[in-house]
């Protein structure tokens, strides 16, 4: 399952290289951060729609897009998804109540 996300990960960086008129991917590298925050902004109020009205479908389709925005966006920033699941894996051990504390006190 998880494998799926990882090779939409080596697309994504394979197809930000690669110039293709085709490639939806080279388009957003192209266009740059803040046109690819505007595409994630979209996605995410497209998916909050879905979800307040209950549409499966569109859940699914909508969260597909997300995502992927999502992982060209890391990649934009130059962060790796394994950096991310460090931290998930670091708040593990604590309530989502107290991390979220820790936050406000000691800004990373």
């Amino acid at each position: 399952m998880f494998k799926v996300l990882a090779d939409l990960i080596k697309t994504i960086k394979r197809r930000k290289k690669n110039f293709s008129k085709n490639s939806y991917t080279y388009f957003l590298f192209k266009k740059g951060r803040s046109y690819v925050l505007g595409k994630f902004r979209e996605e995410f109020l497209e998916l909050v729609s879905a979800i307040k009205y209950k549409k499966r479908k569109q859940i699914i389709y909508e969260s597909a897009d997300l995502i992927y925005h999502f992982f060209v966006l890391l990649d934009l920033n130059k962060i790796k998804i394994q950096d991310i699941l460090k931290e998930l894996k670091r708040r593990q051990d604590f309530s989502g109540i107290e991390e979220k504390k820790s936050r406000k006190n000691n800004v990373r």
